[in-house]
């Protein structure tokens, strides 16, 4: 899965984990696995306030963008100018930080289905 990132200045926490064509963003499951090759899914069909964009299929692998929460008003240009990630196995994403903004222990919730 390729991951791009939105910097936001916001107080909202991010969890990332992808688990196959799943991305699983503060426990809220967004399956991906009926995206057909070169298939996109616009960003009003994607019921998660952290999607930033579209999402689609390129070569086999899901691409989306994804909201990335900072606190400090002069974030780290890591946190500032994120490079996008590519994400081969599953399980939690390393994410950009600024040091303040800390992925919130959220448990899984239910499916739901983009599109």
């Amino acid at each position: 899965m390729h991951i791009s990132f939105s910097p936001q200045y916001s107080d909202a926490k991010l969890k990332l984990l992808i688990d196959g064509d799943k991305l699983i963003i503060n426990g809220d499951v967004l399956d991906f696995s009926d995206l057909p090759e070169g298939g996109s899914y616009p960003i009003d069909a994607i019921d998660n306030d952290l999607i930033a964009g579209g999402v689609s299929r390129i070569n086999g692998e899901i691409h989306a963008a994804v909201i990335l929460p900072y606190k400090l008003s002069n974030p780290p240009r890591s946190v500032a100018f994120p490079d996008p990630v590519t994400v081969a196995v599953n399980g939690r994403v390393a994410l950009p930080t600024d040091g303040l903004t800390e992925p919130e222990e959220v448990e899984e919730g239910d499916d739901h289905a983009a599109g």
